[in-house]
């Protein structure tokens, strides 16, 4: 199967990329938590592989990255659009091999390369998401620089999409990640999940404007990744294990919601989303 395409969050996933941890590499210079236990680690992310494959999906498993701490988190070093994959350029000065050997593996997977940024443009996909099938939103970050954002607006406007960007709070600071997708996570085409203290005022009102109901996070599920919600299908999501409020609040807007155990994965300030490369939604 080599299909692809994406221009939505929530449309059905048919195929995804994953890549599991590697067990070499110094994850405390890549500021994940410490101690960390790197067999559990490894199980997590299998068991959660699982859970995309029980839910219908497609998983195409790239090799573990030896020495690229972050490298399972797939989301970020590209982007996969209706055309084929923008190869970005991480500011996080550990991730600075991801996205040519991210891009080379999915154009082995028959997805071609459309657009590389160049410096010094830096981008990261976790400032990334689709508000809907012609509405790029672009988290402008310490991750994601203007530059960036200035290189892709061409790109895009080729396939008919057009960028809406959006400046991000300092929060913890450059060193830390606060991406977009850090404050929201849709999970369907009408209703999305929003840690509303650090989202940005004009996010809300571009929400708004398109008829989609807020979910606001609660306060206690902000820290556990809780906000970090990957959309299989409309209504159908997979969250991390102990967000139980969070939950709640999803079942009770009718959404289903599957688990997986992420106590380890969550040391790398990661959650579904981030763990998946989405190639196919329809």
């Amino acid at each position: 199967m080599n299909s692809f395409g994406v221009r939505s969050m929530t449309a059905q996933l048919h195929r995804v990329a994953v890549r599991p941890p590697s067990r070499r590499g110094d994850y405390a210079v890549a500021h994940w938590a410490q101690p960390l236990d790197l067999d559990l680690l490894e199980r997590q992310h299998a068991a959660f592989v699982t859970v995309l494959e029980s839910l219908g999906c497609t998983v195409e498993t790239l090799p573990a990255a030896d020495d690229m701490c972050d490298a399972c988190f797939v989301y970020d070093p590209s982007f996969v659009t209706g055309r084929g994959v923008l190869e970005f350029r991480g500011a996080k000065a550990v991730r600075a091999g991801e996205p040519p050997l991210l891009a080379a593996q999915l154009a082995d997977l028959g997805i071609p390369t459309i657009a590389r940024l160049t410096a010094p443009a830096t981008a990261d996909g976790g400032d990334m998401l689709w508000l809907d099938e012609s509405t790029l939103a672009v988290g402008r970050s310490y991750r994601t620089n203007q530059a960036a954002i200035d290189q892709l607006r061409p790109v895009l406007a080729d396939e008919g999409v057009t960028i809406e960007t959006f400046d991000l709070v300092h929060d913890l600071g450059p060193e830390y990640c606060l991406h977009l997708m850090s404050v929201i996570s849709p999970v369907r085409d009408d209703l999305a999940v929003v840690y509303e203290r650090l989202a940005p005022v004009a996010l809300l009102q571009a929400l708004q404007a398109r008829g989609i109901e807020v979910l606001a996070l609660p306060e206690e599920d902000y820290l556990t990744l809780g906000c970090n919600i990957l959309a299989v299908a409309p209504g159908v999501v997979v969250l991390a294990r102990g967000n139980d409020a969070t939950a709640k609040a999803l079942r009770d807007h009718g959404v289903e919601v599957h688990f997986y155990d992420a106590s380890e994965i969550n040391k790398g300030e990661g959650g579904p989303t981030c763990l998946t490369r989405p190639l196919h939604r329809s």
